[in-house]
């Protein structure tokens, strides 16, 4: 079948991707510089028999579409900045409950009201532990157009996989730059759909392997009895203030990602097979990232780029094995070191970590990286 090209905008192509694994629910708040997700939400989702609910605030919107997850249809919302900072709450109650819902963030300048119409990347840290308690959750970081289809296409894919709430974290870059884009044809795309449990008799929420396993999960209104609450709970959803049950469930729901990295990670490279110093980043900061490494290695340098695709779980596999060629690994972002971070525990001393932030709400020219790593070396 022929490919579908078109000239698309980040925020468009987040919305073609949802649409092409099954989006049918989307209720949101618009806010700078998400606001074009909800918008062609609501023009295409009747087309398909969806539906598209502008909510009073974002509190309402991720609790809207966590109830649209438990009737069974794939939900999703997107926000920015303040208003992810008001779904944690819901964020939370759904990792404990076990439903799979995506939230887009199209970052932006903060903390509070910040620069709505600049670009950063300082959610990394409060997408992975901006809900209280341990919590298992799916990060994905598109770094280009195409990539905003694909990874929230994936997204939906590991929410229902896993029953965890999976984030896209892009950020107004990515969101608003436009690029010419390859789409499959729709009859090649092929959504993961739920598993079901086979009958209502007996049927259990969350009875799953202790070790990681992913229970069943029935709709609400098909005949299915069970009870979803935010406290901890046993395998009929009842709640428990049992020590061994609340220890049970907790590190079923985190061995339930921690055993499948491998399923899950993902990150594009160039030149790391024999890099002396090597680039680690993400979303719009890899773009002058990857023209700063195809520099250095016209110039005789051996660098290397590695752009992660999931923040969370952490790629530490493939940082780790960076770390064992690079003897420099240098971390360009648009925060203040919140990647940087992570890369520094995984190397633990085994090569320099050199930090390249930016916060002045404009994204990284090639140049401003370039001199920070030859100013660095």
């Amino acid at each position: 079948m022929p490919k579908i090209v078109k000239l698309m905008q980040g925020n468009e192509a987040c919305t073609a991707g949802a649409l092409a694994a099954g989006l049918r629910f989307y209720a949101g708040y618009p806010i700078t510089p998400s606001t074009e997700i909800a918008e062609l939400c609501a023009e295409e989702l009747p087309k398909v028999g969806g539906k598209f609910i502008q909510m009073e605030d974002e509190i309402g919107s991720v609790a809207a579409i966590i109830g649209a997850s438990l009737a069974g249809k794939k939900a999703m919302t997107a926000t920015s900045g303040p208003g992810f900072s008001l779904m944690q709450e819901c964020i939370g109650y759904a990792s404990l409950c076990e439903i799979p819902i995506v939230i887009v963030n199209v970052q932006r300048m903060g903390p509070s009201t910040g620069m709505p119409t600049s670009p950063a990347q300082a959610d990394v840290m409060q997408a992975r532990w901006g809900t209280h308690g341990d919590h298992p959750v799916i990060v994905l970081a598109p770094g280009n157009v195409r990539e905003c289809f694909e990874l929230t296409l994936r997204a939906f894919d590991l929410s229902e996989k896993y029953r965890v709430p999976v984030i896209v974290l892009t950020d107004e870059v990515i969101g608003h730059m436009r690029e010419k884009v390859e789409l499959p044809d729709p009859a090649e795309v092929h959504p993961l759909r739920r598993a079901m449990p086979a009958a209502p008799a007996g049927y259990k929420p969350y009875a799953a392997d202790p070790n990681g396993g992913v229970p069943l999960m029935a709709p609400f209104g098909e005949g299915y009895r069970w009870h979803c609450t935010g406290l901890f709970h046993d395998e009929s959803g009842a709640p428990s203030n049992k020590g061994e049950v609340a220890d049970r469930l907790l590190r079923r729901l985190m061995l339930k990602i921690e055993n499948n990295v491998a399923d899950i990670s993902d990150y594009a490279s160039e030149g790391i097979e024999d890099c002396e110093l090597a680039v680690v980043t993400f979303g719009s900061s890899a773009m002058s990232s990857l023209s700063v490494v195809r520099r250095l290695r016209k110039e005789g340098v051996k660098a290397g780029l590695l752009r992660l695709k999931t923040l969370w779980p952490f790629p530490e596999a493939a940082v780790r094995e960076l770390a064992a060629r690079a003897k420099t690994i240098y971390v360009p972002e648009m925060n203040l070191g919140q990647l940087a971070l992570e890369v520094e525990r995984v190397v633990a001393g085994r090569s320099r970590v050199v930090r390249i932030g930016k916060v002045t709400g404009e994204l990284f020219r090639p140049e401003e990286i370039y001199n920070a790593i030859m100013g660095a070396k």
